[in-house]
């Protein structure tokens, strides 16, 4: 069918989610209308020492909130929904997603002090939602939490498609198999564009039925003499279903620990997405009076964040949860990418107090919720769209997705490897790039959000590689004279003790002193003086031993 393009273009600005796993945020353009679709955070890198997330920095938004319809969510991962707080705590907008994935929200916006304060409505698949220009049609899409939607945005230039996550999984724990007949429907209607999941495109095949792990757990459950704990993502209400039913087919206790997997397994249930048998959960004081071959513990941790449950079980940290020798502790989840080798170091941790731990590719004790190369390449063809622009991956599944679509007959010059912050324009001529829309990072440090700039990263590494020196003075504010000091204070760099480098760090105070006294009153100026200690310092350390610890002078002037 041929796509009439109305007089005014129609834009797309990746927002993130493109060329990195997570952080997914898109911003659609028609005329003087904007909608954004998910709003996203991802897992800090391994070198941004101390930052707990990370997520578009959306602050220009609220300069244009009158433009902005609403934003809608495709489902309730927290690298679809995790960034929402931050940007509402200072724009009123609109949000739109269907009722497991608006709890999921609301219990975010609790933690933040927002909700109430900001507007939350329900998407149903078979109803449209108008927002100004936008038409939107909610489809149904299976994934590995319940109540995950693809959209159909309908425009006077043409309709784009988001898949959101997905996979073709016609078995499905929860909910109804695929919709393809809602797919079918809207590409003979005529896709303009699609926006397409592509994390998986590297693999080839299939992605297999979440119904797996069922017997995965099944045969770990009935089989060990121990104690099972169970690790996946908090927003994995369909595993943790699985790991409840497993656990009452085998008359085993069940507790849910960390305070994410309690809060959305209780809103979850609370709507009707997670069922408790019953004499099954219990709270984790409860728990404990069961023997251990009587007990399953699902918990948080399964990227192996410092602060999670699992990590403090795993460094002895946990005040109530000791692992001991006949534990079985079940990783159901892979690492993303970037946490890996602190999923690696929480497994050593296990295994060196005594756990039997279970991972892939141990045991099939995981599966993907996104689609391989055949459901790809089936939505394609469902879909038949002008254009394509994978998104939800890393540059190389952007590269290898517009292979994969020129395999089913999407000419190359169709696919659009985009960047983040990159204006993707539709109109008569085609697809391009129109522009760029600087688009940074906000380093989420705590309750700090946003204070977290390069320096300081490249402070916390410097700090992490060579540590620091401290030089402290009093001089006499009119001559310059030493009164007290220098004093070197050494962290993080050498041993300072009798026993260590103590020498060192006297031949360096000397240093210090000399240059200093060397200096005429004329001199005497602090900025000079600072920087005359942190260049003779600076030089004689790196001479001896080759390192370049951070050098922090402290001059007091009486």
């Amino acid at each position: 069918m041929s796509i009439p393009l109305a007089a005014q273009p129609l834009r797309v600005i990746p927002l993130g989610g493109v060329g990195e796993i997570g952080k997914n945020a898109t911003l659609v353009e028609y005329g003087d209308d904007l909608l954004l679709v998910d709003a996203g955070l991802k897992f800090p890198e391994e070198e941004m020492l101390g930052i707990d997330l990370v997520i578009p920095d959306l602050s220009f938004l609220k300069e244009i909130q009158g433009r902005l319809r609403g934003i809608i969510v495709t489902h309730g991962h927290e690298d679809h929904i995790g960034a929402l707080p931050y940007i509402l705590a200072s724009i009123d907008v609109p949000v739109y997603a269907t009722r497991l994935t608006q709890g999921l929200i609301e219990v975010k916006l609790k933690e933040h002090r927002l909700l109430g304060k900001r507007r939350l409505e329900t998407l149903t698949t078979g109803r449209l939602l108008d927002l100004g220009p936008f038409q939107i049609q909610p489809f149904h899409v299976t994934h590995s939490i319940p109540d995950s939607v693809g959209f159909a945005i309908h425009t006077p230039a043409g309709t784009i498609v988001f898949t959101g996550d997905f996979k073709f999984d016609q078995t499905p724990v929860s909910g109804p198999p695929p919709d393809f007949g809602v797919l079918a429907a809207i590409g003979e209607r005529g896709v303009l564009a699609l926006l397409s999941d592509c994390t998986r495109v590297e693999r080839a095949g299939y992605t297999p039925s979440e119904r797996v792990i069922q017997r995965a757990f099944d045969d770990l459950i009935r089989d060990r003499p121990g104690r099972i704990i169970i690790t996946t993502f908090a927003s994995n209400i369909i595993r943790v279903q699985q790991a409840i039913n497993i656990a009452y087919r085998h008359r085993r206790k069940v507790a849910l620990i960390g305070r994410s997997m309690e809060n959305n397994c209780s809103i979850a249930r609370e709507l009707g997405f997670l069922e408790f048998p019953e004499d099954t959960v219990y709270r984790l004081d409860d728990v404990r009076r069961f023997p251990l071959n009587e007990v399953v513990l699902i918990t948080t941790g399964s990227q192996g964040e410092p602060s999670s449950v699992l990590s403090r079980i795993a460094s002895g940290d946990h005040r109530q949860i000791r692992v001991m020798p006949g534990d079985t502790v079940i990783l159901s989840a892979t690492p993303i990418p970037g946490n890996e080798e602190t999923v690696a170091r929480t497994i050593d941790n296990l295994m060196r107090l005594g756990a039997d731990v279970i991972y892939e590719p141990l045991a099939e004790v995981h599966v993907s919720g996104h689609g391989s190369r055949e459901e790809l390449k089936l939505m394609l063809n469902l879909l038949r769209p002008r254009y394509c622009v994978p998104v939800h991956g890393e540059y190389r599944h952007l590269v290898l997705y517009r292979r994969l679509a020129a395999e089913v007959g999407i000419p190359v010059e169709n696919v659009m490897v985009a960047e983040i912050g990159d204006i993707i324009q539709f109109d008569e001529d085609g697809v391009h790039k129109v522009g760029h829309h600087p688009v940074g990072s906000v380093l989420v440090d705590g309750v700090t959000v946003g204070g977290m700039s390069e320096v300081v990263l490249r402070d916390r590494q410097h700090l992490s590689q060579d540590g620091v020196l401290i030089a402290a003075i009093t001089l006499d504010r009119t001559t310059g004279a030493i009164v007290a000091g220098p004093e070197i204070i050494s962290r993080g760099f050498i041993d300072a003790t009798p026993n260590g480098h103590g020498d060192l760090l006297r031949e360096a105070r000397d240093r210090v002193r000399d240059a200093i006294q060397e200096m005429s009153e004329s001199t005497v100026e602090y900025g000079f003086i600072v920087s005359k200690v942190k260049e003779t310092l600076s030089d004689f350390i790196y001479k001896q031993t080759r390192a370049r610890p951070m050098i922090l002078p402290v001059v007091t002037e009486v």
